[in-house]
């Protein structure tokens, strides 16, 4: 099992911008202390509510210098948002930055302000998803290139510099849509999931990409990791009564953002994501602990992860260490001393 912790960055119990990448940085350096194995870095835009993190291969590359050991990744960057050669340059120069400890995770995100504020339809994603895709793998591949898509076109373009690791950083896919799951399999990239109100789909859809990955003729064995909202305290009422108010933040405060209309989207298909926002606003901290999250003592936290480990046959497991952005800093730097000494060990 891969440890890997993911940092949002958070703008919660009113900090600056400046505090709030000083503040992840230093988590970042305390989980590589601890053992985890690797931090994941959100890509969010125009959330000034939620998150600082619109430009995560910049922080990686700082992260970079104030560390030695632990591998850094995105999740994920939205490629439909960004021109592929640019990412292409960038993320092979961050991947010798990092001395080939990079990782690159990828996605289309439903959040609407990326796509509203950069002006691009949410229907266009998918193509450009994989057009994308497509690009950055010829670019860090082949000496010279050429590609003429729908949305990107190239004539003999040389990408310098190359990654470091051959034949490119390990990519993986972030899972939501049921399409991307057997795409995912198809295309033989390791996968995430997330845990947020899938749980009841979730099974259905990772058998559909275990079989897609079988199909395809893939070797080795499906690599799965799901990211679970996680805070680990001394008992399992202390956690549950320390991290309630910044759980029950994300859901009453940060998850209406989500349900903002998608442009290009029908009036059906925009309606639909206001009726999953106001589905989450709705849960109740009790339903959130029961189905969520991996919220409590080390032994119960490891308890829940052993069984969603068992559940999706996991390969990692994404811990989200400040779900909601209001975890007091010395709490979330204890969170996660105990989960690499208590609860890391029972998942290996």
């Amino acid at each position: 099992m891969e440890i890997g912790v993911y940092f949002e960055f958070p703008r919660g119990n009113g900090k600056s911008e400046h505090q709030a990448f000083e503040e992840e940085f230093q988590h970042i350096q305390l989980a590589e202390k601890v053992g985890f194995d690797i931090a994941w870095l959100a890509e969010l835009h125009f959330s000034p509510e939620r998150s600082v993190i619109s430009a995560p291969l910049i922080a990686a590359a700082a992260i970079a210098n104030r560390t030695k050991k632990i591998k850094i990744g995105t999740a994920v960057s939205v490629l439909p948002l960004n021109n592929p050669v640019r990412m292409a340059e960038d993320m092979a120069t961050l991947d010798h930055v990092t001395n080939g400890r990079f990782e690159l995770g990828i996605g289309r995100s439903g959040a609407p302000r990326g796509y509203v504020g950069y002006g691009i339809p949410y229907p266009e994603s998918r193509p450009r998803f994989r057009e994308c895709l497509e690009v950055i793998k010829k670019a860090w591949t082949e000496e010279r290139f050429s590609y003429h898509g729908q949305f990107y076109n190239y004539d003999n373009v040389c990408v310098i510099p190359k990654p470091l690791q051959k034949p490119h950083p390990a990519i993986r896919n972030a899972a939501s849509s049921a399409g991307s799951f057997p795409f995912s399999g198809q295309m033989g990239f390791p996968i995430f999931i997330g845990l947020r109100g899938v749980l009841d789909s979730a099974k259905e859809r990772v058998d559909s990409y275990k079989d897609a990955w079988r199909k395809a003729g893939h070797s080795g064995q499906p690599n799965i990791c799901i990211r679970v909202p996680t805070y680990v305290a001394d008992t399992t009422e202390k956690a549950h009564r320390e991290a309630e108010p910044s759980a029950m933040n994300w859901y009453k405060n940060l998850v209406p953002t989500l349900g903002e209309p998608l442009p290009g989207l029908s009036d059906e298909e925009n309606a639909d994501r206001a009726a999953r926002s106001k589905r989450f606003q709705s849960m109740s901290y009790d339903e959130f602990l029961e189905t969520d999250s991996a919220f409590g003592s080390p032994e119960a936290v490891a308890d829940r992860l052993q069984e969603l480990k068992e559940t999706f046959s996991l390969t990692g497991v994404m811990m989200e260490a400040n779900f909601g952005g209001m975890i007091p800093k010395d709490k979330v730097q204890r969170s996660l001393t105990l989960f690499a000494e208590k609860v890391a060990p029972r998942l290996k």
